[in-house]
């Protein structure tokens, strides 16, 4: 079983991963234009639809966290 100060970590990560893929979003549909534009706006799209499920498993994290804390 997960710990809280564990949850806490994986809590963080879930968050920074979140505006990672944000950045690697916009990143990816900008660079990614040499051998197709519409490929490149596709992934960028795919990589951007991770932030929000990163976004609420941290939020759920740290929810669970603060509740096995108390």
């Amino acid at each position: 079983m997960l710990s809280a100060k564990n949850c806490t970590i994986l809590s963080h990560v879930c968050l920074v991963s979140g505006f990672v893929s944000i950045g690697a979003s916009i990143a990816i549909w900008f660079l990614m234009k040499e051998p197709d534009a519409a490929y490149g706006e596709r992934f960028g799209i795919f990589v951007g639809l991770w932030a929000p499920t990163f976004i609420s498993l941290a939020n759920r994290l740290s929810h669970f966290a603060e509740a096995k804390s108390k």
